[in-house]
């Protein structure tokens, strides 16, 4: 029975600490071949380069398995994973992006890198997932995160593609001491919309900047004066008659 291609990119970069273990895990389901950035791509979304040479250079980071650090995106990776690497091979039968470093939650999913790269595999018809870690110190622990995510992938492989999937598992710290976690939940997405902004006194105003603009903007408004009405053989309101 012929395994499963995986296809595994990130937004942390190649050497990154989320992508070795995603990379351990994925080789216990499948055949594996990495594509990721050559240096950390944290927070530029779906953006893709246009106006520099892409590289990409072979590199045996992994044990047994095939890797390539490209010096785009990691929407670039995805595409020149399919489009380059692949293009004489079969399809990846799966995206995997991850585990990124920090939780990727509403709206925050569309400056990441580590969903883009699911988002470009979603987009072409593959199934995609973006797995994140919610921790956000200098050592994070992702040992506890095999047994989720290889039980998410293991759904998801071989389904119709639909949209990309985020799963983000709490951080190894989190919770009071001996509390266990209760598992994994399918939930919707929140919808990320941000607070309305409040300007206060001494701020500066919205159209125009520096000191005058705020002032202007901050001072009390008076009442527009309106023109007085005439009627006919009768004054205005400066005592002239018509």
């Amino acid at each position: 029975m012929t395994k499963s291609l995986i296809l595994i990119s990130n937004d942390d970069g190649i050497t990154s600490k989320g992508i070795k273990t995603l990379v351990e895990v994925m080789k216990e389901l499948g055949d594996v071949i990495v594509v990721a950035p050559d240096s950390p791509q944290s927070g530029m979304g779906h953006a893709i380069t246009v106006g520099d040479t892409l590289r990409l250079e072979e590199t045996s980071i992994f044990d047994s398995v095939r890797a390539f650090e490209c010096s785009g995106t990691p929407a670039d990776c995805v595409k020149m994973a399919r489009h380059f690497v692949l293009k004489d091979e079969r399809e990846p039968d799966i995206i995997v992006s991850g585990i990124n470093h920090g939780s990727n939650t509403s709206i925050s999913v569309l400056y990441s890198g580590t969903m883009s790269a699911a988002i470009e595999g979603a987009i072409e018809g593959t199934p995609a997932i973006g797995f994140s870690l919610c921790d956000y110190g200098s050592d994070p622990d992702f040992s506890h995160t095999r047994e989720y995510i290889k039980k998410i992938v293991k759904q998801v492989c071989g389904s119709p593609p639909s949209h990309p999937w985020g799963p983000r598992t709490p951080g190894a710290r989190e919770g009071p001491p001996g509390s266990r976690r209760g598992g994994a939940r399918r939930t919707r997405r929140s919808p990320g919309r941000m607070p309305p902004l409040r300007r206060r006194r001494g701020q500066t105003a919205r159209r125009g900047r520096g000191p005058a603009a705020a002032a202007k903007a901050d001072a009390p408004r008076q009442p527009r004066a309106r023109p007085g009405r005439t009627r006919r053989g009768g004054s205005d309101r400066s005592g002239r008659t018509r």
